[in-house]
């Protein structure tokens, strides 16, 4: 597949057929991601293939709590997880977690996340992760950079591959749950969580803003760059 088509159709895949995904097509695609960008080259990730029913069922339970703490925050009209969120954010936010229960799906995909045909943990290092905004006095960001390249290789090499994917972080919020279900060290954070599988249906056609809406010239509020 060209570069430039797999860049603009690759999509979050949801939704699978039952079409097993083989260890050695997960080794193949990690064999491609590994050559992601990394900061120093240190290469801070480590994924687990999860396979054992009982960790999935795991993993899927942190994820499903996550997901209602998620919806709660839609349903009071919020950013979910804002690193802006006010107190008064989080409280109308928890106040709606009764409501966000209810709206469970039996069939959604946060519900029956055990049963795609591949599922990934991917964490990160903390010992060798360079965060440079650190000390800064706002939620820190810049350590991804050295973790998310990686996850988004991931899924341009299933895509080569004729797989579908998804890249969350939803389930990251109960980081505590998943180290203790997975056996994950203290010292490596939970990045993501990638499933993969054979696609039901192929996004073909994805909706972005346009260039003009996001780039500007020599200052945040300058003139934006056109084509």
């Amino acid at each position: 597949m060209e570069l430039i088509e797999a860049l603009r159709t690759t999509g979050s895949i949801r939704e699978f057929t039952d079409e097993p995904v083989s260890d050695r097509l997960i080794y193949e695609i990690l064999e491609d991601a590994r050559f992601a960008p990394s900061g120093g080259n240190r290469q801070a990730w480590h994924v687990i293939v999860v396979r054992n029913a009982m960790a999935r069922i795991a993993v899927r339970d942190a994820y499903v709590e996550a997901w209602r703490d998620y919806i709660a925050h839609l349903l009071a009209g919020l950013i979910p997880f804002s690193p802006l969120a006010s107190d008064e954010d989080r409280a109308a936010a928890l106040a709606q977690r009764e409501a966000a229960d209810q709206r469970s799906n039996p069939d959604g995909f946060p519900e029956n996340l055990e049963s795609v045909p591949a599922m990934l943990v991917v964490c990160a290092n903390l010992e060798v992760l360079a965060a440079t905004d650190r000390d800064l006095e706002r939620y820190t960001i810049s350590g991804g950079a050295s973790i998310y390249p990686f996850v988004w290789n991931i899924l341009l090499s299933a895509r080569e591959r004729g797989l579908g994917g998804v890249i969350t972080t939803v389930a990251t919020r109960r980081e505590e749950d998943l180290q203790a279900a997975l056996n994950i060290p203290p010292t490596f954070a939970v990045a993501s969580v990638v499933a993969l599988g054979y696609p039901m249906k192929r996004h073909t056609k994805l909706t972005r803003r346009p260039v003009e809406q996001f780039t500007t010239i020599d200052a945040f509020d300058g003139e934006p760059l056109e084509a």
